[in-house]
This record gives C-alpha cells, sequence and structure tokens, in this order.
C-alpha cells in the first residue's frame, strides 16, 4: 500500500524537489498541497499530481484558485491550512513551509499522531519544548529533512545499533560559510541583496538563503539539533566546510568520528525521510573521493558573522529568547530583502529585539504566539531606525 503524503510548501525549493522524489515512487501518493500565496503553481502542481485537495494560506489568493481549480476542494487562510492537515488522511505530512508560520501545522500534525517530516526548522525553534513533548505524547516520529539534521539521524541511527547513544560524544553540523566566507566584517559593510542571494553551494528560497549568508541558518540549526537529538549545546559545534560534501558527522568517546558525505543535492535527505526506514535510488551522482580531491574545513568567525552567536545566546537563555530570535530574523531579513536595512543591520536588530524583550517562561503555545507578535513589533521598529 503506498504511503500518502501531505506536502505543505509545495511550489518552494524543497516542495517541488518533494515532488520530483514522489514522482519517481510507486510506494508514495499525494493527498494534498499547500502553497502561502503561488497559487497558479500550486493548481498546476494539483492537476498533474492529481490531488483532491489544496490550500492557499492567503485567503484572497486561495479566491482565486477555487476560481481557476473546480476539479477539487480549495481551502483558504491558516485554518484552512490547519484543515488540510486534519482531513487529508495522510501518513506523513512534509511541513516545508518558510519561517514560524510552519509552527501552527506542525502542532496539527503530531496532535493528531501522524508522523512529519520536518524541513521548517522554525518549529523547533521557536516551540521545541512543547512540540517533542507532543510528538512523544502521541506516539508520532519526527524526520528531519535539513540535509545536516537528516546526517546525524543516520548517523546516530547507526551509532545505536553498535554502541548506543552514551558513545556519541559531540555532533557537528557544517556550514558552507555562504557566499561572504572569508570577509572581515568592514568588508561586509554595503553588500547588496543580489550579492548576499548567490549562494554558492545550494539552490533556495530568498529567506533562508540569507539567513545561510549571515550564518543565522546554522544557528537555527544548533536549537533545532538540541531538540530533536536531546543534545546538549555546548556538546553541538559548528564548523565551515565549503565543499558541502561532509553534511554533518558526529564525534565519538574513543576519539573517532563518523561522517555523511555525498554531493549536495536535496531529494537525498528528502527521499530518506519520505521513505523511512526504507532507502530508495535518486539520480544523484555517486561521490568519487578522488574527483573531488579536496575537503577543507575552516572555524566561524562569529565576529563577522554574529547570528551564530546571538543564536547560542538565545538558546542558552531559553524560554521565549529563541521565539523572540527567530521573529526579529525574519522581520530583519524581510527589511533587508526590501533594501530597507542593510546587511550588518540583520544581527543588530536582532540584537536589539532580544536585549529589549529578554526571556519569558514558555507555558502553552499561545505564549509562543504572542511573544512572535511582541517581538515583530519591536523589531519593525528597530528596523527604522537602522539606516540603509
Amino acid at each position: 500500500m503506498s504511503r500518502r503524503i501531505l506536502l505543505l510548501g509545495s511550489t518552494g525549493s524543497i516542495g517541488t524537489q518533494a515532488l520530483d522524489v514522489i514522482s519517481r515512487s510507486d510506494d508514495l501518493e499525494v493527498v494534498g498541497l499547500s502553497a502561502q500565496s503561488n497559487w497558479e503553481a500550486l493548481v498546476a502542481q494539483a492537476v498533474e499530481h492529481q490531488v483532491p485537495r489544496i490550500a492557499v494560506t492567503d485567503e484572497d489568493l486561495g479566491a482565486l484558485a477555487a476560481e481557476a481549480w473546480t476539479d477539487g476542494e480549495v481551502l483558504r487562510g491558516p485554518e484552512g491550512l490547519v484543515r488540510l492537515v486534519l482531513e487529508s488522511g495522510a501518513d506523513l505530512v512534509l511541513n516545508a513551509l518558510v519561517g514560524s508560520a510552519g509552527l501552527g501545522p506542525t502542532v496539527a500534525t503530531l496532535g493528531e499522531g501522524i508522523d512529519l517530516a520536518l524541513a521548517n526548522k522554525e518549529s523547533l525553534v521557536v516551540g521545541g519544548e512543547l512540540v517533542m513533548a507532543l510528538a512523544e505524547a502521541t506516539g508520532a516520529s519526527i524526520l528531519p529533512v535539513d540535509s545536516e539534521h537528516s546526517a546525524i539521524h543516520q548517523l546516530i541511527h547507526g551509532e545505536q545499533a553498535t554502541g548506543g547513544l552514551a558513545s556519541i560524544e559531540k555532533l557537528v553540523l557544517t556550514a558552507s560559510g555562504g557566499p561572504f566566507r572569508g570577509r572581515t566584517r568592514s568588508e561586509l559593510e554595503g553588500v547588496s541583496v543580489e550579492q548576499a542571494l548567490k549562494h554558492p553551494t545550494w539552490a533556495m528560497g530568498g529567506k533562508i538563503t540569507i539567513d545561510s549568508a549571515t550564518l543565522m541558518n546554522k544557528g537555527l540549526e544548533v536549537i533545532e539539533a538540541h531538540h530533536l537529538f536531546g543534545t546538549p549545546y555546548e556538546r553541538i559545534d559548528v564548523v565551515v566546510h565549503p565543499q558541502s560534501i561532509v553534511h554533518s558527522l558526529i564525534t565519538l568517546v574513543d576519539g573517532a568520528a563518523l561522517a555523511h558525505l555525498g554531493h549536495p543535492d536535496m531529494r537525498v535527505p528528502i527521499a530518506y525521510a519520505l521513505h523511512h526506514p526504507q532507502r530508495t535510488e535518486v539520480p544523484v551522482k555517486p561521490l568519487d573521493l578522488a574527483e573531488v580531491g579536496s575537503l577543507t574545513f575552516e572555524p566561524v568567525d562569529t565576529d563577522s558573522f554574529p547570528c551564530l552567536r546571538l543564536s547560542r545566546e538565545a538558546a542558552i537563555a531559553g524560554g521565549t529568547a529563541p521565539c523572540v530570535l527567530n521573529a526579529a530574523n525574519e522581520v530583519a531579513v524581510h527589511a533587508f530583502l526590501e533594501g530597507r536595512l542593510p546587511f550588518l543591520g540583520i544581527p543588530e536588530v536582532i540584537d536589539g529585539a532580544l536585549q529589549e524583550l529578554g526571556s519569558q517562561p514558555i507555558r502553552a503555545f499561545e505564549t509562543l504566539y504572542d511573544a512572535d507578535r511582541e517581538a515583530r513589533e519591536v523589531a519593525s521598529g528597530l528596523v527604522s531606525t537602522v539606516t540603509a
């Protein structure tokens, strides 16, 4: 019997690659799709994959989709997105939404005991403790789709079969370094949006590409790894690896290290999550180390790229601090992409929001929504004080 897949964020980079993986398999069936605003591409996907139901988060654009596509049901707004999760009958939900908007569907998925393939790292950054507790309570599995966390998931699974988790000393996430690797802080003054969007390795959406350029993406991944694998922050490291061949590694108590290697192609971790616990063929060139020639590694320059430092500080503070970090970052990145904030203004806005709001205890998901809203208001005010 086919595994029924609900794909949230199907028109983005992860979503389109997931559909490519699904189209190559007789064991996977798409039962629903969603998009934030790109309704025309979403409708085209619905026709191609013959799904019975789609959701458009933007209410007005959802109305346009409903007029254009009459072969199935079009759900609209955030509530429609949650309905899509609850009523799809999916065996697995792939959450490839961007930003904190992915938290609600993550909660709905896990609350129903549905397994989750998670490409929306913000779900764990914002609500990690509550999300993981919800998964444990309902028995739902969370399978990471980020290449780094997929690599660690596979490495830990292999170590469980031999020595157990007690043999793992550290988790080491690799970072490409983004388009500005090696630049000093002064050399980052005045960099353009166009320059920041030229990632040297991965083809991704605008927000995550800017996060990679600031290294905020790696900071968010540190928080995600902490929750996914129950690992203290002092045992999670980051190393810059510009070739993006080693996707992550674990170090062991006996001094050895195990690494996951392969050419950078997101279809590999996507296929791993969708087919788990089985593996399947993916049309990716096999790794030939002699052809690659050399693999290099560098420490992270947190003076030039303070977002990683800010992420660790927020993570250690706990409570609502990671939520504030994420919300302020989303506001700052949006402002940078619109030309209203300089590149170095991004960490400045984030730091200012964290300083002003601090950390409050989390009592329920409503606490997070309140913190997110307040952080966006504060960050928006800070953007206007930084000269572009």
